[in-house]
């Protein structure tokens, strides 16, 4: 699942549908937005991004969630005896 909707939060006011660029998101016939088509969703935070009321967020996939840790080159003191 892409994005989640928290329906308590949420205004109605279709935002987040208007701004989604793969046009996954749409409104019922409450005006209570759901996804339409999950995994065509690109995972670009838009619909995040333009809500007012903080009532979406996105729920990545296990490959997107595993982030290493950048390289972080270690301190060494090498002695130069000549």
């Amino acid at each position: 699942m892409a994005a989640k909707f928290d329906l308590e939060k949420c205004i109605q006011c279709g935002v987040c549908a208007e701004h989604c660029p793969e046009d996954i998101i749409k409104l019922d016939e409450n005006e209570c937005p759901y996804v339409e088509y999950p995994y065509e969703c690109w995972y670009c935070g838009s619909c995040v991004i333009d809500c007012s009321v903080d009532a979406v967020s996105l729920e990545l996939p296990l490959f997107m969630r595993l982030v290493p840790k950048p390289y972080e080159k270690p301190e060494v003191n090498i002695k130069k005896e000549y």
